[in-house]
């Protein structure tokens, strides 16, 4: 692996001094190996060349690093199509529970990864589509939600030839790496991260409705009144009355650069 990596993107959270200070000593290793370094704005460093979040799935690169949180990392996955291996390093961070590294083992694990002594792990996402626009892919999860807090609307729930009809908030639809965020915040179980499946989470079903987990097929939802869609918790897009999203696995996974191996990460994560 190393052999071929030539050029590398370092995206870090935004407005924190801490992220750009490792994002610099990341740099300066990957220069000292020769590489062509990528930083993403509104990150700036020297010798670097700077490209907008938009425009990112247009450069050619061999890996990715995400510095900072969680949420760095699932916006570094929303604005990758490819399967670009991706290293995520926790610097200010609450859990860092996506995170590989943080700021204690920095420069041994990026000399570790530069020496192809490292694995993929490599992990589903998810993908919306309104009206034949798609939304941004998720890693975690996409949630359905009322917008209108004074109604409850009916949401109707087709998949695996069969509907659901019910009053209710909401739905949440999870991915396993997103079964230790909001889904488990709402009583969802903690699923193995590369399981092949998806976690249905309705939200305050007036009928109780059970958590299902099913197998990674098209899902359609529908609500009769006006909802907002939130890819990863960080996107907001908005689902009018009477119009489905259409929920599909997304064509390439995320996949990270790991180090260590670990059976249950995400428990070690949570601290169980």
């Amino acid at each position: 692996m190393s052999a071929s990596m030539r050029s590398v993107i370092i995206i870090a959270k935004k407005n924190s001094v801490d992220a750009e200070e490792a994002a610099l000593k990341v740099s300066d290793l990957l220069k000292s190996r020769k590489m062509n370094v990528y930083c993403v704005s509104p990150l700036r460093m020297d010798n670097c060349k700077t490209v907008d979040l938009a425009n990112l799935a247009h450069v050619s690169a061999e890996f990715i690093i995400a510095i900072g949180g969680d949420g760095t990392t699932l916006r570094a996955f929303r604005t990758l199509p490819r399967r670009v291996p991706l290293l995520s390093v926790n610097v200010g961070g609450h859990r860092g529970i996506l995170s590989e590294i943080d700021t204690g083992s920095l420069e041994e694990g990026i000399r570790a990864m530069l020496d192809g002594k490292c694995d993929l792990d490599c992990r589903i996402r998810i993908q919306g589509s309104i009206e034949k626009e798609n939304l941004p892919p998720a890693l975690n999860d996409i949630l359905i939600t009322r917008k209108n807090i004074t109604r409850t609307p009916v949401v109707s729930i087709r998949l695996m030839n069969d509907q659901i009809h019910q009053r209710m908030d909401g739905l949440l639809v999870s991915t396993p790496t997103g079964s230790t965020g909001h889904s488990l915040s709402i009583g969802g179980p903690v699923i193995h991260e590369r399981m092949d499946c998806l976690v249905l989470c309705p939200i305050a079903a007036v009928n109780r409705i059970p958590l299902m987990v099913i197998p990674v097929q098209q899902i359609y939802v529908m609500s009769n009144r006006d909802s907002q869609v939130v890819v990863d918790g960080q996107e907001v897009f908005e689902l009018p009355a009477g119009q489905s999203i259409t929920l599909t696995k997304y064509a390439d996974d995320a996949c990270f650069l790991r180090l260590r191996k670990k059976g249950l990460r995400q428990l070690d994560k949570l601290g169980f």
